[in-house]
Formats: C-alpha cells, structure tokens, sequence
C-alpha cells in the first residue's frame, strides 16, 4: 500500500501501482453514456490513466485541463480522467470546459482503485481514488507510473509526456 498525504497527514491506499514494465490490470469502467469501457476498447493507443479522486476540486479539474491540452499534440494516444464521480458530474464539467481531447472514466461500479492500488483505504476520502497518473503502451504495457505524494499538488505532466517519446 502507498502513503499519501492531504494537507500533511498521511493515509494509505488498498494497494500500490502496477509496475513498470508488466501488463496493465484489465478495468471495467462507465463511460459518459453508461456504456461499459474496457482496457482492451483502446488496444493499439497508447493510453493515460489521469487518476484523481473528484472532478469538483481545483487541482483534480486543473490536471484535465492540462491533460486535454497535452493530448491534443500526440499521436495516438487517449487519456482516461478516472475518478468515482458519476459519469454525469464529468461530462459536465468537460462540456462546460469545452474539453474535448480526454475520455471521462467513472468507477462508481468498478474494482479499478483496488486492481489499480489507488483507493484510499482510511481518512476522509476512503472510497475514493489518490491522484496518480499510469501510462500504458499501445500493447497495455505500463510504461510509467507516478503516485502523487500530496493530494493537493498537481502530477508530472512532463514525465508522463516524456515516458510517450
């Protein structure tokens, strides 16, 4: 399990990240239709995971900006916002943004933050999923990994950009 800190004190996640190197966890996610989304949905894209735990906070909503700016100049790759608010919460937030280079994933019915090691075990957001960011190749190997130490900071956009060169 990691430690994560929000504002300085320290909780845990069920678990730790998927190594570099190995085959990403396969994930069931909802989509901003309710349709179902797979890992195998996106084989042969290079794939972000921008982890987070909600899209109504001021860094969690700052990292979809940034994502979605990103994206927009690589080839092939998707990025994934990932949190456990309701597919409605992120559509909204994305059109209201005019964000149109990030897919939304919401886990609010999925094992994704215990396959992934990213939901929080104890502490006041136990349920939902730490900010961190896992970059996959186009055959689902994890290329890159950051766990964000502090909740409240933004994550390395360049190291997960640079992991895609």
């Amino acid at each position: 399990m990691a430690s994560v800190a929000m504002r300085g004190t320290t909780f845990q996640t069920v678990g730790d990240l998927p190594p570099v190197g190995t085959q990403a966890p396969d994930f069931q996610m909802t989509a901003a239709d309710l349709s179902e989304m797979k890992l195998a949905d996106f084989g042969g894209q290079r794939v972000v995971l921008n982890i987070f735990p909600s899209i109504d906070t001021p860094t969690c909503a700052t990292s979809v900006r940034k994502f979605n700016e990103l994206v927009s100049k690589l080839d092939n790759t998707v990025v994934l916002c990932v949190s456990a608010d309701l597919p409605f919460a992120q559509a909204r937030f994305c059109g209201s943004e005019g964000l149109s280079n990030v897919k939304n994933a919401s886990t609010f019915r999925s094992s994704f933050g215990e396959d992934y090691g990213v939901e929080f075990r104890n502490g006041p957001l136990a349920g939902l999923l730490s900010r961190a960011v896992v970059v996959l190749d186009e055959a689902g190997r994890v290329i890159y990994t950051e766990q964000v130490a502090e909740t409240g900071n933004e994550p390395n956009y360049d190291g997960a950009v640079a992991a895609l060169s």
